[in-house]
Protein backbone atom coordinates (compact mmCIF):
# COMPACT_ATOMS: atom_id res chain seq x y z
CA UNK A 1 0.00 0.00 0.00
CA UNK A 2 1.29 3.62 -0.97
CA UNK A 3 1.87 5.86 1.61
CA UNK A 4 -0.62 8.70 1.79
CA UNK A 5 1.01 12.43 1.15
CA UNK A 6 -0.44 15.62 -0.51
CA UNK A 7 0.29 14.53 -3.58
CA UNK A 8 -0.17 10.41 -3.70
CA UNK A 9 -3.21 9.14 -2.03
CA UNK A 10 -3.13 5.33 -0.53
CA UNK A 11 -3.51 2.94 -3.65
CA UNK A 12 -2.74 -0.67 -3.96
CA UNK A 13 -0.54 -1.24 -6.84
CA UNK A 14 -1.86 -4.92 -7.60
CA UNK A 15 -5.57 -3.58 -7.33
CA UNK A 16 -4.31 -0.93 -10.15
CA UNK A 17 -2.88 -3.88 -11.94
CA UNK A 18 -6.45 -6.02 -12.21
CA UNK A 19 -8.48 -3.01 -12.60
CA UNK A 20 -6.22 -2.08 -15.80
CA UNK A 21 -6.33 -5.50 -17.16
CA UNK A 22 -9.97 -5.54 -16.75
CA UNK A 23 -10.56 -2.62 -18.83
CA UNK A 24 -8.20 -3.78 -21.83
CA UNK A 25 -9.55 -7.72 -22.05
CA UNK A 26 -13.14 -6.02 -23.05
CA UNK A 27 -12.38 -2.83 -24.45
CA UNK A 28 -8.67 -3.30 -26.18
CA UNK A 29 -8.10 -1.19 -29.58
CA UNK A 30 -6.58 -2.68 -32.53
CA UNK A 31 -3.96 -1.02 -34.41
CA UNK A 32 -2.18 -2.75 -37.34
CA UNK A 33 1.26 -1.89 -35.56
CA UNK A 34 -0.03 -3.94 -32.33
CA UNK A 35 0.14 -6.77 -34.85
CA UNK A 36 4.18 -6.77 -35.36
CA UNK A 37 7.04 -6.91 -33.27
CA UNK A 38 8.99 -5.89 -36.38
CA UNK A 39 11.75 -3.11 -34.87
CA UNK A 40 11.43 -1.21 -38.07
CA UNK A 41 7.55 -1.55 -38.56
CA UNK A 42 7.42 -0.20 -35.14
CA UNK A 43 9.74 2.40 -35.29
CA UNK A 44 8.21 3.81 -38.25
CA UNK A 45 4.51 3.82 -35.92
CA UNK A 46 6.30 5.60 -33.09
CA UNK A 47 7.01 8.38 -34.64
CA UNK A 48 4.13 9.18 -36.57
CA UNK A 49 2.52 8.64 -33.20
CA UNK A 50 4.86 11.64 -31.69
CA UNK A 51 2.22 14.21 -31.07
CA UNK A 52 0.12 12.87 -33.94
CA UNK A 53 -3.78 10.98 -32.64
CA UNK A 54 -3.89 7.36 -33.47
CA UNK A 55 -7.11 7.90 -36.10
CA UNK A 56 -4.57 9.93 -38.48
CA UNK A 57 -1.84 7.14 -38.19
CA UNK A 58 -4.30 4.44 -39.22
CA UNK A 59 -4.75 5.95 -42.26
CA UNK A 60 -1.00 6.27 -43.34
CA UNK A 61 0.85 3.78 -41.53
CA UNK A 62 0.29 0.26 -43.64
CA UNK A 63 0.34 2.82 -46.93
CA UNK A 64 3.82 4.16 -45.60
CA UNK A 65 5.07 0.34 -45.22
CA UNK A 66 3.99 -0.60 -48.41
CA UNK A 67 5.84 1.93 -50.12
CA UNK A 68 8.86 1.64 -47.84
CA UNK A 69 8.74 -1.99 -46.22
CA UNK A 70 12.13 -1.84 -44.55
CA UNK A 71 14.75 0.34 -43.93
CA UNK A 72 16.78 -0.03 -47.12
CA UNK A 73 13.62 0.99 -49.07
CA UNK A 74 13.45 4.18 -47.19
CA UNK A 75 16.91 5.27 -47.38
CA UNK A 76 17.16 4.69 -50.62
CA UNK A 77 14.13 6.91 -51.11
CA UNK A 78 14.25 10.93 -51.99
CA UNK A 79 13.05 13.41 -49.26
CA UNK A 80 10.33 14.41 -51.89
CA UNK A 81 9.21 10.69 -51.70
CA UNK A 82 9.06 10.37 -47.94
CA UNK A 83 7.38 13.75 -47.67
CA UNK A 84 4.74 12.89 -50.47
CA UNK A 85 3.87 9.49 -48.33
CA UNK A 86 4.05 11.60 -45.16
CA UNK A 87 1.31 14.36 -46.26
CA UNK A 88 -1.71 14.45 -44.11
CA UNK A 89 0.28 13.31 -40.92
CA UNK A 90 1.88 17.39 -40.58
CA UNK A 91 4.92 17.98 -38.62
CA UNK A 92 7.24 17.29 -41.66
CA UNK A 93 10.65 17.07 -39.54
CA UNK A 94 9.66 13.90 -38.00
CA UNK A 95 9.87 12.60 -41.95
CA UNK A 96 12.95 13.62 -42.22
CA UNK A 97 14.17 12.43 -39.13
CA UNK A 98 12.95 9.40 -39.93
CA UNK A 99 14.39 9.03 -43.67
CA UNK A 100 17.98 9.96 -42.24
CA UNK A 101 17.66 7.29 -39.29
CA UNK A 102 17.24 4.98 -41.83
CA UNK A 103 20.29 5.55 -43.83
CA UNK A 104 22.28 5.38 -40.48
CA UNK A 105 20.83 2.02 -39.83
CA UNK A 106 21.58 0.94 -43.33
CA UNK A 107 25.00 2.75 -43.18
CA UNK A 108 26.06 1.96 -39.17
CA UNK A 109 24.14 -0.98 -38.49
CA UNK A 110 23.55 -3.18 -41.36
CA UNK A 111 20.25 -2.41 -41.54
CA UNK A 112 19.26 -4.15 -38.39
CA UNK A 113 17.44 -1.40 -35.82
CA UNK A 114 19.61 -1.19 -32.45
CA UNK A 115 17.89 -2.26 -29.85
CA UNK A 116 20.48 -0.65 -27.39
CA UNK A 117 18.81 2.60 -25.57
CA UNK A 118 22.17 4.71 -26.16
CA UNK A 119 22.25 3.72 -29.76
CA UNK A 120 18.68 4.40 -30.49
CA UNK A 121 18.76 7.66 -28.46
CA UNK A 122 21.81 8.38 -30.40
CA UNK A 123 19.08 8.43 -33.42
CA UNK A 124 17.80 12.29 -35.37
CA UNK A 125 14.78 12.48 -33.82
CA UNK A 126 14.38 9.94 -31.19
CA UNK A 127 14.64 10.98 -27.66
CA UNK A 128 14.88 9.30 -24.03
CA UNK A 129 10.82 8.09 -23.90
CA UNK A 130 10.82 7.11 -27.40
CA UNK A 131 13.27 4.74 -27.23
CA UNK A 132 12.07 3.08 -24.10
CA UNK A 133 8.70 2.57 -25.89
CA UNK A 134 11.13 1.40 -29.28
CA UNK A 135 12.85 -1.52 -26.54
CA UNK A 136 8.93 -2.40 -25.08
CA UNK A 137 6.90 -2.68 -28.33
CA UNK A 138 9.90 -4.36 -30.35
CA UNK A 139 11.43 -6.54 -27.51
CA UNK A 140 9.03 -6.64 -25.00
CA UNK A 141 11.98 -4.91 -22.65
CA UNK A 142 10.43 -3.43 -19.81
CA UNK A 143 11.48 0.07 -19.75
CA UNK A 144 10.14 2.73 -18.14
CA UNK A 145 8.67 5.38 -19.86
CA UNK A 146 5.85 8.09 -20.00
CA UNK A 147 3.52 9.36 -22.56
CA UNK A 148 0.04 11.47 -22.29
CA UNK A 149 -1.96 8.61 -21.46
CA UNK A 150 0.12 6.57 -19.43
CA UNK A 151 0.72 10.40 -17.49
CA UNK A 152 -3.47 10.38 -17.50
CA UNK A 153 -3.79 7.51 -15.47
CA UNK A 154 -1.39 7.39 -13.22
CA UNK A 155 -2.11 10.98 -11.94
CA UNK A 156 -5.58 9.75 -12.14
CA UNK A 157 -5.12 7.00 -9.93
CA UNK A 158 -2.34 8.02 -7.56
CA UNK A 159 -2.42 11.48 -7.39
CA UNK A 160 -6.00 12.43 -7.26
CA UNK A 161 -5.41 15.01 -4.51
CA UNK A 162 -2.46 16.75 -5.99
CA UNK A 163 -2.63 20.48 -7.66
CA UNK A 164 0.74 20.04 -9.74
CA UNK A 165 2.47 16.56 -10.96
CA UNK A 166 5.66 16.29 -12.16
CA UNK A 167 7.13 13.15 -14.47
CA UNK A 168 9.28 12.58 -11.98
CA UNK A 169 6.65 11.87 -9.07
CA UNK A 170 5.00 9.21 -11.56
CA UNK A 171 8.13 7.26 -13.21
CA UNK A 172 8.86 5.34 -9.79
CA UNK A 173 5.20 4.45 -10.18
CA UNK A 174 5.52 3.28 -13.32
CA UNK A 175 8.41 1.11 -12.64
CA UNK A 176 6.45 -0.25 -9.83
CA UNK A 177 2.85 -1.31 -11.60
CA UNK A 178 5.18 -2.64 -14.54
CA UNK A 179 4.91 -6.72 -15.25
CA UNK A 180 8.59 -7.58 -16.14
CA UNK A 181 7.39 -10.58 -18.52
CA UNK A 182 4.52 -8.34 -20.34
CA UNK A 183 5.57 -5.00 -21.10
CA UNK A 184 4.31 -4.94 -24.72
CA UNK A 185 0.74 -5.69 -23.45
CA UNK A 186 0.95 -3.84 -20.44
CA UNK A 187 1.65 -0.58 -21.67
CA UNK A 188 -1.15 -1.00 -24.56
CA UNK A 189 -3.27 -1.41 -21.67
CA UNK A 190 -1.95 1.37 -19.96
CA UNK A 191 -2.41 3.44 -23.33
CA UNK A 192 -5.89 1.92 -23.95
CA UNK A 193 -7.20 2.72 -20.24
CA UNK A 194 -5.43 6.35 -20.89
CA UNK A 195 -7.35 7.45 -24.14
CA UNK A 196 -10.41 6.45 -22.67
CA UNK A 197 -10.83 8.39 -19.12
CA UNK A 198 -11.05 11.52 -20.69
CA UNK A 199 -14.15 10.63 -22.10
CA UNK A 200 -15.51 10.14 -18.79
CA UNK A 201 -13.84 12.64 -16.24
CA UNK A 202 -12.12 15.40 -17.01
CA UNK A 203 -8.95 15.11 -18.08
CA UNK A 204 -6.15 14.67 -15.62
CA UNK A 205 -3.37 15.77 -17.11
CA UNK A 206 -4.30 19.30 -16.52
CA UNK A 207 -2.27 18.62 -13.52
CA UNK A 208 0.55 17.89 -15.10
CA UNK A 209 3.77 20.23 -14.45
CA UNK A 210 4.40 19.62 -18.11
CA UNK A 211 1.02 20.39 -19.61
CA UNK A 212 0.29 22.82 -22.10
CA UNK A 213 -2.07 23.31 -24.05
CA UNK A 214 -1.32 22.82 -28.23
CA UNK A 215 -1.78 26.17 -29.93
CA UNK A 216 -4.29 26.53 -32.49
CA UNK A 217 -3.93 25.20 -35.84
CA UNK A 218 -5.38 27.11 -38.38
CA UNK A 219 -3.91 29.81 -39.25
CA UNK A 220 -0.54 29.39 -37.86
CA UNK A 221 3.09 28.48 -38.89
CA UNK A 222 2.89 25.10 -38.47
CA UNK A 223 -0.13 24.98 -41.19
CA UNK A 224 1.60 27.75 -43.72
CA UNK A 225 4.98 24.77 -43.23
CA UNK A 226 2.21 22.43 -44.50
CA UNK A 227 0.61 24.21 -47.17
CA UNK A 228 4.57 24.91 -48.41
CA UNK A 229 5.70 21.38 -48.31
CA UNK A 230 1.99 19.83 -50.17
CA UNK A 231 2.41 22.58 -53.00
CA UNK A 232 5.63 22.12 -53.50
CA UNK A 233 5.65 18.64 -53.59
CA UNK A 234 2.49 18.91 -55.91
CA UNK A 235 3.65 21.64 -58.30
CA UNK A 236 7.24 21.69 -58.28
CA UNK A 237 9.86 24.22 -57.61
CA UNK A 238 7.94 27.48 -57.46
CA UNK A 239 9.02 31.21 -56.57
CA UNK A 240 7.74 32.74 -53.26
CA UNK A 241 5.08 34.73 -55.38
CA UNK A 242 3.80 32.00 -56.66
CA UNK A 243 3.92 29.79 -53.03
CA UNK A 244 2.45 33.49 -51.66
CA UNK A 245 -0.73 33.20 -53.76
CA UNK A 246 -1.60 29.51 -52.06
CA UNK A 247 -0.60 30.29 -48.47
CA UNK A 248 -1.57 33.96 -48.10
CA UNK A 249 0.67 34.22 -45.27
CA UNK A 250 2.82 37.02 -44.56
CA UNK A 251 5.33 35.16 -42.66
CA UNK A 252 5.92 33.67 -45.96
CA UNK A 253 9.61 34.43 -46.23
CA UNK A 254 10.47 33.72 -42.67
CA UNK A 255 9.21 30.67 -42.64
CA UNK A 256 10.88 29.26 -46.27
CA UNK A 257 13.99 30.54 -44.81
CA UNK A 258 13.14 28.12 -41.51
CA UNK A 259 12.64 25.20 -43.91
CA UNK A 260 15.63 25.82 -45.89
CA UNK A 261 18.04 25.95 -42.70
CA UNK A 262 16.19 22.69 -41.48
CA UNK A 263 17.02 20.91 -45.28
CA UNK A 264 13.29 20.33 -45.95
CA UNK A 265 13.77 22.33 -49.00
CA UNK A 266 16.34 24.05 -51.49
CA UNK A 267 16.30 27.30 -53.13
CA UNK A 268 17.81 27.34 -56.71
CA UNK A 269 18.12 31.22 -57.32
CA UNK A 270 14.57 32.36 -57.27
CA UNK A 271 12.56 28.93 -56.77
CA UNK A 272 12.19 26.85 -53.36
CA UNK A 273 11.85 23.20 -54.52
CA UNK A 274 11.61 19.97 -51.55
CA UNK A 275 15.04 18.69 -51.13
CA UNK A 276 15.70 15.66 -53.58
Amino acid sequence: MLVETDKTPAYNIHTFRRTIWAFYRTQKRAFPWRETADPYEILVSEIMLQQTQTSRVEQKYEPFLKRFPNVETLAGASMAEVLAMWQGLGYNRRAQALWKMAKIIRDEFCGVVPNDQEALVALPGIGEATASAMRVFAWNEPAVFIETNIRRVFIHFFFAHATTVADADIMPLVARALPRKRAREWYSALMDFGAHLPKIIKNPNHKSKGYAKQSRFKGSSRQTRGLIIKFLLTNGPSTTERIGKETKDDRLEKILANLTEEGLLVKNKKRYAVIS
